[in-house]
């Protein structure tokens, strides 16, 4: 998500109001489609299925929660397989399985960074449903997590948990093109879960149960170097002045986190999923470039550091969940 766009719709204000006409009909197809889904719901499918993504456009943290999600639900002894659409990338054949030598290009960024995280078996395609059956049929695993695809309906689901951007929250309150809303706020009192990335207050007003709801954050806890793989401690940004280059969808929290961090940042941001160049890292004497974990698979040739980041959730939320799969895991009997 640009800084332009981001002033456009996560501000109180609509300077792009002369596009309402634009926004009420992306509101009634994305309105028509979620009733349709509920009046004629996919048949299910033999294994859990959970789904996570946001009712907004851009970065609300899913990747880390997903990454999170798929490392407890192994300790719990499930054998979790991520898929997603692997927006940015394009093969020529899906379902694809991503290796941690699969081309970024074949891939999309997000299933390369999961794919390497966690070690956990990563599946690609457009059609989420095509994935899922692919899942199955090769018995990669017993419970299915969609990173990304609340509105995929097609797929269908037993669990939906909502991620919320604490700092920005829903913007503007307006649907695309006028804002970021991809589906009305409505819409998150009907998922399981809702995950607050960050401030919770500052969403105090949502339509969401105290129940079912929890803060996340998004804790920084290793710095690398992309060309050696060598670990450094976080203290090492302190009092550095770093380009922070980042093509990801919320960039101003990577800055702020950097500052957090004791660094002297000079922000660049870019587009989400933006296509590196050597030309994107031109620093100044006595700089030093950091990019995202996100960015880093996209530029393994780049002389960077890598900051990583871990979801820190909020108590209560590993018990409710794992309550919750196991009803559904009784339900359809897939696992004993």
């Amino acid at each position: 998500m640009s800084s332009r766009v981001d002033r456009l719709w996560y501000q109180h204000k609509r300077p792009l109001w002369p596009l309402w006409p634009l926004a009420w009909l992306y509101r009634a197809i994305a309105g028509r489609r979620r009733r349709q889904f509920l009046a004629n719901p996919p048949e299910s499918l033999p294994l859990p299925v959970v789904v996570v993504g946001n009712i907004t456009a851009g970065g609300t943290g899913k990747s880390p929660l997903t990454a999170s999600l798929v490392s407890h639900l192994r300790e719990q002894g499930w054998r979790p397989v991520i898929i997603t659409r692997g927006y940015g990338g394009r093969s020529d054949q899906y379902p694809l399985e991503v290796t941690g030598d699969t081309p970024v290009e074949e891939t999309g960024d997000e299933p390369l960074m999961l794919s390497l995280m966690t070690g956990c078996p990563v599946v690609v395609d457009p059609d989420r449903y095509q994935a899922a059956r692919h899942v199955i049929s090769q018995d990669l695993g017993d419970i299915l997590v969609c990173d990304d695809g609340l509105q995929h309906y097609r797929l269908p689901r037993d669990l939906e948990i909502a991620v919320v951007d604490g700092a920005r929250c829903l913007g503007n309150g307006a649907p695309i093109p006028v804002g970021p809303l991809r589906e009305s706020p409505g819409r998150l009192a009907e998922v399981d879960l809702v995950v607050i990335n960050g401030n919770t207050e500052a969403c105090s007003g949502l339509p969401v149960s105290s129940d079912s709801s929890f803060a996340m954050e998004l804790v920084p806890c290793a710095l690398r170097r992309l060309d050696s793989g060598e670990t450094l401690p976080l203290s090492e940004l302190e009092g550095r002045r770093v380009r922070a280059v980042a093509g990801i969808g919320n960039p101003g929290r990577f800055f702020r986190t950097l500052e957090s961090l004791g660094a002297e940042v000079v922000p660049r941001a870019l587009a989400d999923h933006h296509r590196f160049s050597h030309a994107d890292f031109t620093t100044e004497a006595g700089e030093t470039p950091v990019i995202t974990a996100k960015d880093a698979v996209k530029c393994r040739d780049i002389g960077a550091l890598v900051l990583e980041v871990r979801a820190q959730l909020q108590t209560g939320f590993t018990d409710l969940l794992d309550r919750k799969l196991d009803e559904i895991a009784s339900r359809k009997g897939s696992r004993s």
